[in-house]
């Protein structure tokens, strides 16, 4: 059991009665984070870069979609005042390490952590995702247990604390390399091109006055 501090807890003070394990909105987001978390596994499981890159690039922004709808909310209050022990966490250890080497020679990004108070940051995207999906863990195995309120303050909390922040910066990231392999190619057909109009001016019918 962890002691829960108040400069854990969310500032605001608002406080919501629990919410039931069937609540739509809790269901709605554990499934998203169930369906990140399946896909991240997926995508280092398969190590194909190209194809896991697209992946992430959707998961990470229908993740950022439901974490804004749990910053949109009120701010969830847990019902005791400690943390109910899930069990040890995952270890995401290989998970990392499939990850890092996914990403080969993108995994190293720089980003800016707090845009009013800029600072460049230099992370590694496999260190990021495996944070993200270690603080989206954590809040699953309370709502599988039926700590609803629990999950939806952890998740909410975490959001605005940590994974929302890197979430953001690793989609940016995977923006990044899409656009730098979209864009980045030199084009070499303008000459063929410039010929091909030529030839066919060449054998157009002549306009008389």
């Amino acid at each position: 059991m962890t002691d829960r501090t108040t400069e854990q807890i969310i500032g605001g003070g608002a406080s919501l009665p629990p919410v039931d394990p069937t609540d739509e909105f809790a269901v709605q987001i554990a499934d998203q984070v169930e369906s990140f978390l399946l896909s991240l596994k997926a995508v280092a499981s398969e190590g194909d870069a190209g194809r896991g890159i697209s992946m992430l690039l959707l998961e990470i922004s229908q993740l950022l979609l439901a974490g804004a709808r749990l910053g949109a909310q009120v701010d969830f209050t847990p019902t005791t005042d400690y943390q109910p022990d899930v069990g040890p966490e995952a270890d995401l250890d290989e998970l990392r390490l499939r990850l890092a080497e996914l990403f080969g020679g993108v995994d190293t990004y720089s980003f800016v952590f707090d845009p009013y108070d800029p600072e460049q940051v230099e992370s590694l995207l496999s260190d990021d995702l495996t944070q993200i999906a270690a603080d989206l863990e954590n809040g699953l195995r309370h709502f599988s247990l039926g700590n609803t309120a629990e999950a939806l303050w952890w998740w909410q909390f975490s959001y605005v604390s940590s994974w929302g922040n890197l979430a953001g910066a690793v989609l940016n990231a995977l923006l990044s390399i899409v656009a730098h392999d979209r864009l980045d190619v030199e084009f070499t057909g303008e000459l063929d091109r410039v010929a091909a109009a030529n030839e066919m001016l060449e054998g157009a019918p002549e306009t008389t006055d």
